[in-house]
């Protein structure tokens, strides 16, 4: 585990001992006294230099499962089936929440058409996608936050939650993800970052975006599809980093379309990913089409290109289409 890491969890441990011995000298409950041992071990095997290996297989525990949990004791291999299970109910009940997190299939915002694919490759994803109408405009935000698993799901929740609250405050759009980078910044680990675009669009065609850090967003218009590469940098970064504002203007009929690396970097049985090149060429072809059928076509070349190879990353996809 990385040193970032390693002293995110210490002071993590030191807080939550805090807090517990606290409560315990309050009044005596024995489950706060059994969680204090737990963090005084942990607290030890972190000093012992032992933190993060598992008691019996002496492997190291997965960094994911330690961040979530640093109280661990033993890695997925060798945790009984009871226990196993457990883990499988919990995934599944996050990955239940994390769906409950999507924007509603049939949203239909005035002026736009509007269509997502969310499709994690496990039971939970690092992928955010998330469409709201605002005061200001349609705000419609797409990304993927580093790292795998657990962790990587709770920093999609925290992003959405910190968008979602800063969504009607009436700030200008470099300002507002000037203001999500800062929280996510102060609530991650050096090595904790996403990428995302995060953008507004009006009822007469005005678009404008900030990507950080993240692939190209493809504007489909009648001649054609253009690539928009990233404005800044990733958040999480650096806590006073700057995030330049993009506009467009979209006639009608034309469009945007979004997308995470589970569509780029898919792969074909010779080892070739999909590619963005292929992703832009492709809207060019489907200039004009609904959001919806825009996304099913994609999804069935990616079909094809892939040829049944299972998915390796989580895939997220997002269309918009400037009514006429």
């Amino acid at each position: 585990m990385a040193s970032a890491e390693r002293s995110f969890l210490l002071g993590e441990l030191e807080q939550r001992r805090e807090r517990l011995h606290t409560a315990v000298h309050d009044g005596a409950n024995p489950e706060l006294v059994r969680l204090l041992s737990e963090v005084d071990s942990a607290l030890g095997r972190m000093g012992a230099a032992s933190f993060g290996t598992c008691e019996a297989c002496q492997g190291k525990i997965e960094a994911d499962r330690l961040l979530s949990d640093p109280l661990l004791r033993f890695c997925l291999e060798c945790l009984s089936q009871d226990e196993q299970r457990a883990l499988e109910t919990d995934l599944a009940l996050a990955g239940h929440i994390q769906r409950g997190l999507l924007p509603r299939a049939d949203f239909s915002p005035a002026g736009w058409r509007v269509h997502y694919h969310y499709a994690p490759a496990g039971p939970v994803s690092g992928d955010y996608c998330d469409v709201l109408e605002t005061n200001d405009g349609l705000l419609f935000l797409l990304g993927d936050v580093s790292g795998k698993g657990v962790a990587a799901s709770m920093m999609m929740s925290h992003l959405h939650a910190t968008f979602r609250s800063l969504a009607d405050a009436h700030l200008p759009l470099d300002q507002m993800v000037g203001a999500a980078n800062r929280l996510f910044c102060e609530s991650t680990l050096a090595n904790q970052y996403a990428t995302l675009v995060v953008g507004r669009a009006c009822r007469d065609g005005a678009v404008e975006f900030v990507s950080a850090g993240h692939l190209p967003l493809v504007h489909i218009q009648s001649g054609g599809a253009c690539l928009n590469e990233a404005t800044g940098i990733p958040l999480g970064m650096f806590c006073d980093a700057r995030f330049p504002v993009h506009r467009l203007q979209l006639a009608p009929s034309d469009g945007l379309f979004l997308f995470t690396d589970g569509l780029s970097e898919a792969e074909n049985p010779q080892g070739e990913p999909y590619g963005i090149h292929r992703v832009q060429d492709f809207a060019a072809h489907h200039n004009g089409s609904a959001p919806q059928r825009l996304v099913s076509e994609y999804l069935s070349d990616l079909s094809s290109f892939s040829a049944g190879a299972k998915q390796a990353d989580d895939l997220t996809v997002l269309a918009l289409q400037r009514a006429s």
